[in-house]
């Protein structure tokens, strides 16, 4: 398991297609910097407070210069001027510049812009060392404590309420989830700047912040310890904060980010070019990070049918994973998503959805893959919807999963109470210990409807990738391929924090991440 019935050379034909799809976004990647991107940078070198009325001083220092003119020299060469202006300090530093007009500040002998340049890339070479070791931390932790054997299940905590989060995931850790997922307040991934401190008013979710991070992960560390078992954390990295929530995750050590090249797009009509220059970033964090990332295909087959849209989840499989290598992330860090999502009326599902899961693992078979439960099709029947989710489980198993999102048996009612996770845990927990080892008792008929099907979803969407090398990732979009949704390339929300560099462009961090 899974039976050759794709063979190597056309999996390797459809990366190549992906890799031509992919280069012209580079060609906008390099060329371009994101207002989120350059407040990155400002979070990298210590500037993560915020000033009156709550507003983050990263966006505080980045309006300024963009107001007047000069950010697209980067963020990094600014923060120099600043400390040779005297600033002792990343606070002292916003000061001096919001309270000095930048384009009043004149040119730099070229001695000085290079002393400038040397001073802050040993700034930026600590931040980096910094970094690394509380990711040690983390992977220590990660050692001592093994995680239990993968699917790792996967379960989702959103009270709004920081406090009443830490409650729910000790419970569901004791209960045998693997990993934490936090969801975001409703549409944070439309705000353009990140909430400063810890929340507690959320609304389906809460906030993703740092300090919501540290006080999360401080929580799942020591219950860790207590179950001698490493419990890993999860968030979102999408939105028009994509990178700088990546750096507050990294710098928090979490274990995994929601992050897709795609999603924001599609779903939350984020411009297209914020949003592919911005993932390029917060991917490079992620491969510092060692986080892995999940990518949001399985979105497609919500607002797509599941059957008929197989074969678009295949394709932007191969292009996600494309730009993935492309920030320099590895097989073992590609959470591919996919989802268990089609009409429970349909005939022979069990079998459509062994195609689907095995055709994944086919063409990704060193990478740990994301499974998502059935939410499209749920009923109020809460017995029904039960069998259903275990039905999931079982193709996890199977098919060798190494993330899997467990599904409610209330998710067409209410947000899952902790009794509806026990009861998913449980079952998940125990059809895992049933049937682990199945795939290597059974072999697929190479002329069956397992094969068959996988043949046919992977030869649509060799068409697709095709197309998409043809036309322009930018045309494919806009027709609707991936999840019926359309988008054009200077729609959505956050073109105007995206700028071209100018020819003395300076990003040590980048510099480093796209080095190491």
């Amino acid at each position: 398991m899974p039976g050759p019935f794709i063979d190597d050379a056309q999996i390797a034909h459809a990366r190549t297609l992906a890799e031509e799809i992919v280069n012209p976004i580079f060609d906008l990647i390099r060329r371009n910097t994101t207002v989120s991107i350059e407040r990155t940078v400002l979070r990298f070198f210590g500037i993560s407070g915020a000033g009156a009325r709550g507003v983050p001083l990263a966006n505080l220092m980045v309006d300024k210069l963009k107001a007047a003119g000069v950010l697209n020299r980067g963020a990094a060469y600014w923060y120099g001027r600043a400390l040779q202006l005297g600033a002792k300090s990343p606070l002292e530093a916003v000061e001096r510049l919001t309270a000095l007009p930048a384009d009043k500040l004149g040119p730099l002998s070229p001695e000085m812009e290079e002393n400038l340049r040397a001073e802050v890339r040993a700034e930026a070479r600590s931040a980096f060392e910094e970094m690394k070791a509380r990711i040690a931390a983390r992977d220590d932790l990660r050692k001592q404590f093994p995680m239990s054997p993968a699917p790792h299940k996967y379960v989702i905590v959103a009270t709004g309420n920081i406090y009443d989060d830490v409650d729910q995931a000790r419970a569901a850790a004791q209960a045998g989830a693997d990993v934490i997922a936090v969801i975001r307040s409703t549409a944070q991934s439309l705000l353009d700047y990140v909430p400063h401190g810890a929340t507690t008013e959320g609304y389906g979710g809460t906030y993703a912040t740092q300090e919501n991070f540290r006080i999360m992960r401080e929580a799942l560390d020591e219950e860790s310890r207590k179950l001698k078992r490493y419990i890993q954390l999860t968030n979102y990295s999408s939105g028009l904060c994509m990178s700088e929530i990546a750096f507050c995750a990294a710098y928090e050590k979490l274990d995994m980010l929601l992050n897709d090249a795609m999603y924001g797009i599609l779903f939350r009509d984020i411009n297209m070019r914020r949003t592919f220059i911005d993932q390029y970033f917060s991917r490079r964090i992620c491969g510092l990070a060692g986080i892995i990332i999940n990518t949001g295909e399985d979105n497609y087959i919500t607002t797509a049918d599941a059957y008929d849209a197989a074969h678009t989840v295949i394709a932007s499989q191969f292009i996600n994973e494309c730009f993935a290598k492309r920030a320099g992330l590895k097989d073992w860090q590609l959470g591919i998503g996919h989802s268990y999502e089609i009409d429970p009326y349909r005939d022979d599902t069990l079998l459509l959805e062994l195609s689907q899961a095995m055709l994944v693992r086919r063409c990704f078979p060193d990478a740990p893959l994301k499974y998502m439960p059935p939410t499209k099709h749920k009923e109020t029947d809460i017995f029904f919807s039960h069998a259903y989710d275990v039905m999931a489980d079982l193709v996890a198993i199977w098919t060798n999963q190494g993330i899997q999102l467990l599904g409610m048996m209330t998710e067409a009612m209410h947000t899952p109470l902790l009794a509806d996770r026990y009861v998913a845990l449980k079952s998940a927990s125990y059809i895992h210990r049933a049937a682990r080892g199945i795939d290597q008792e059974f072999t697929v008929r190479e002329d069956g409807k397992i094969a068959n099907r996988a043949r046919e979803v992977f030869g649509h969407a060799m068409k697709l990738l095709q197309e998409c090398r043809d036309e322009g990732m930018v045309a494919a979009i806009g027709k609707g391929h991936f999840g019926d949704v359309k988008r054009e390339e200077t729609g959505g929300k956050g073109l105007d924090g995206v700028m071209e560099k100018s020819s003395d462009y300076f990003n040590p961090f980048l510099e480093i991440l796209e080095a190491t």
